[in-house]
């Protein structure tokens, strides 16, 4: 099913906060409404939102042409609706990444042309142009992240979160070289957390899975331990939402705890993540915003209260994992290893240099 489609000036999204029980979409014809569905996580994963991002620059220069003003203005308002956009989840640095491309590309082209609908047809073609990047890159980085386990079968892969085709405009990132191994009849089974508090495991990785006919199992966050001990897993592969040029990664809470699990059992942990998904004004980890969450994402559940009414909350979306915990990190330019301030840093030269 296609989470993102734009249609003339409409952006199409899958709820995904609906799912697994009911599809249903959104009509985003406001970028305000883009901007909600990102914020309430209808539409979620560091790619994807970059991509809905992109679509939603789109409403706002349709909003700023309508203003009865002049083209400076209205350029004006567009680069405030912007910034609001680009607010709305602090922590997934593809959300600015994609906002920050096309208005650097809008300032560019505003030095030789005052036509707001230019303008707009330029962010059209870079917004698609971005989507469609999204989608070929998740297939290279699934093809980089299968040939870590050449020659391996019967494996068995944990994953945290959803980082599949619903987090991305392709395949997916972790989900991706799942697939990938898959279809190389490399896999016996997933094993997905089911990724506490809004449980996107059990209601997005499980269901893509299934659906896809891959074996899954799920299992609730605290049971990574007992499958490790076990011997249930081969390897951890996870998507991210930051990775600083040192090598630590922000991702879903939880991650964190997961890798320190699988350095205690001598188990390789591996991140999937795209070239967007590199800060490179951050070295340490510690400087990541992290984003935190309403009280009633932990109290309560589809509406039903699971704690004592006013109890202190503590909410954070994501956590840090210290690169000195990951094995490695699989690009859409290869599979990135320790040094990984070098590894990044020739990454960064090679994708400036295309």
């Amino acid at each position: 099913m296609n989470n993102i489609e734009w249609q003339e000036s409409t952006l199409i999204l899958l709820d995904q906060t609906k799912l697994p029980t009911e599809i249903s979409y959104i009509n985003c014809t406001d970028w305000r409404q883009v901007a909600e569905a990102i914020k309430m996580l209808r539409v979620r994963g560091a790619p994807a939102i970059g991509v809905a991002a992109g679509y939603g620059l789109i409403l706002a220069a349709m909003e700023a042409a309508r203003l009865d003003a002049p083209f400076n203005e209205q350029l004006v308002t567009f680069y405030d609706f912007s910034e609001n956009l680009k607010e709305t989840r602090p922590t997934a640095i593809n959300l600015a990444w994609a906002v920050e491309r096309i208005v650097n590309l809008v300032k560019a082209e505003a030095k030789t042309s005052s036509d707001m609908e230019h303008i707009i047809k330029i962010i059209t073609a870079e917004a698609e142009l971005i989507h469609k990047e999204d989608v070929g890159l998740n297939r290279r980085m699934a093809e980089a992240g299968a040939s870590l386990f050449e020659g391996q079968r019967n494996l068995r892969i944990l994953t945290h979160c959803n980082a599949g085709a619903l987090a991305t405009g392709g395949v997916g990132t972790a989900l991706g070289v799942i697939r990938k191994l898959h279809e190389k009849s490399q896999l016996e089974r997933v094993y997905a957390d089911e990724t506490r508090p809004l449980l996107q495991g059990a209601r997005l990785t499980a269901f893509e899975l299934y659906e896809d006919g891959i074996p899954v199992t799920l299992e609730t966050d605290n049971m990574a331990a007992y499958a490790m001990q076990q011997g249930l897993i081969d390897a951890v592969i996870v998507g991210a939402d930051r990775i600083t040029t040192k090598g630590d990664v922000a991702n879903k809470i939880g991650t964190y705890g997961l890798a320190v699990l699988a350095k205690f059992h001598n188990i390789p942990f591996y991140v999937a993540a795209s070239y967007s998904t590199f800060d490179f004004t951050l070295k340490n980890g510690s400087y990541i915003p992290i984003e935190m969450r309403d009280d009633y994402e932990v109290t309560s559940f589809h509406g039903v209260q699971t704690a004592p009414e006013g109890i202190d909350v503590l909410n954070p979306a994501f956590d840090v994992t210290p690169h000195e915990l990951v094995t490695a990190i699989i690009t859409e330019e290869g599979v990135l290893t320790p040094d990984f301030e070098e590894s990044i840093g020739k990454l960064r030269h090679i994708v400036h240099n295309k």
